[in-house]
């Protein structure tokens, strides 16, 4: 295969940006080599500027549920940009799309608009602190909520841990008040509460845990969460800036029955455009400004593209779209567990809806700890090149979860499966 423009641009952009990229995965880092610059994508497709052809398992990190370029979405977005692309003002577009995310999830009865998915955690941090009148906040080991500073914290080796930056440049002040305890665990939650009782805001969690591999919610974890956030006068703030109309036409909200105070959105909701919101309950909706004292503004923020193409994308989504995609990510899970097994590499699979995981590993992952421990990453770097070079585009990490689209069909699928026979038996070798 070759990739010598992609080479040559890769080291032109590290002249000029950080690690030669915009976002730190990007870099190839966790698996090695070069990172492919892309050109176009096309349906379940990308191409990078060499002319090579990938199947894509990306998908911009989950926002294309549609595939590359769907007409649908380009028509919307050719029509808007004639008009214009940022106002400043109110559209109609952000009335119809707002209808549209209430409709699917009834818990969110009031929604504000910003433009990522790290101002809309953040955002609802603050809205929490200030609807409580508290300070701390629980998040999980593993769990992603952006790069805001007082979300940027990492798990000790105890059962939680108060206030450690997981990056240089965030201050002690900034973390003190973010208490880190491990996905799928309730008795730390509860130890959390009850060390700190009537400090705790709210918990952040990530309903569907996708940014350390993809990790599910064991049975009455989030059922757990919501008691607990009730007893403790607390509010529950789902992250679905991944899970939100990807687990489930109603996210994960509607996937686990679960009505969260405050539920964080993005992605999907922009159609790849750069979007977040985050939105619930009227009560504490009302607290943010211009109505309320929780201040939050952004210039692009509602911006008409991506409003259009969040409006073009969720109006081809039905509840016969989650079927496919739920059969399709089962059908290529199934495969790789065979294929797996027949070369004698183990594989834990995970799947919620469109998006699908899976580790080298003959133990269950959990949690963090257990992701960090198990995990073969060296054997997912391997696996990775050999289906790049195979022409199926892969997370460049074995800690992100992967993701199909509607142009991901039985072919899609098929040639997929091709393409891991070959790279599972170059691995063990």
């Amino acid at each position: 295969m070759n990739i010598t423009n992609s080479l040559i641009s890769f080291a032109e952009a590290q002249r000029l940006m950080p690690g030669g990229v915009s976002s730190p995965v990007r870099a190839f880092k966790a698996v090695g080599g070069t990172p492919r610059f892309i050109d176009r994508g096309d349906g379940p497709y990308i191409y990078d500027i060499d002319g090579n052809r990938y199947i894509d398992y990306v998908l911009s990190w989950g926002p294309l549920i549609l595939g590359h370029a769907h007409p649908a979405l380009v028509a919307a977005l050719t029509d808007q940009i004639s008009r214009g692309t940022s106002f400043g003002a109110p559209t109609q577009l952000e009335i119809r799309l707002a209808g549209s995310i209430r409709e699917a999830m009834p818990c969110i009865e009031m929604i504000r608009f910003v433009n990522s998915g790290t101002e809309a955690t953040m955002s609802a941090i603050r809205l929490a602190r200030a609807f409580t009148g508290k300070n701390k906040m629980i998040k999980f080991a593993g769990c992603y909520h952006g790069h805001a500073d007082m979300l940027l914290v990492e798990a000790g080796s105890g059962v939680m841990t108060l206030g450690m930056a997981a990056s240089a440049g965030v201050t002690d002040g900034e973390v003190e008040d973010t208490i880190t305890v491990q996905y799928n665990d309730l008795v730390g939650v509860r130890n959390a509460f009850e060390s700190y009782a009537g400090q705790i805001a709210a918990v952040i969690v990530e309903p569907v845990a996708g940014n350390m591999g993809l990790v599910l919610p064991s049975e009455g974890f989030l059922d757990g969460l919501w008691e607990l956030t009730r007893e403790h006068e607390a509010l529950l703030i789902f992250d679905e800036v991944m899970t939100g109309f990807r687990v489930a036409l109603g996210g994960a909200c509607a996937a686990y029955g679960i009505a969260a105070d405050i539920v964080c959105l993005g992605k999907v909701i922009g159609g790849g455009l750069p979007v977040g919101a985050y939105g619930g309950r009227k009560d504490i909706m009302e607290q943010v400004a211009p109505l309320g004292p929780v201040y939050q503004a952004g210039t692009l923020s509602g911006n008409p593209l991506a409003m259009a193409a969040g409006v073009a994308t969720l109006g081809e989504l039905s509840e016969d779209t989650y079927t496919f995609l739920e059969r399709q990510g089962a059908r290529l899970l199934e495969g790789l567990r065979k294929i797996g097994k027949e070369y004698g590499i183990p594989l834990q699979t995970a799947q919620a809806g469109s998006m699908i995981g899976f580790f080298f590993s003959d133990v269950p992952v959990n949690d963090y700890t257990s992701a960090r421990k198990y995990a073969d990453t060296t054997r997912y770097a391997r696996f990775f090149h050999a289906m790049l070079d195979r022409g199926v585009y892969l997370a460049p990490s074995q800690f992100e979860a992967g993701f199909l689209s509607i142009r991901h069909t039985d072919d899609v699928i098929d040639a997929t499966l091709e393409a891991a026979r070959g790279a599972m038996q170059e691995i063990a070798s």
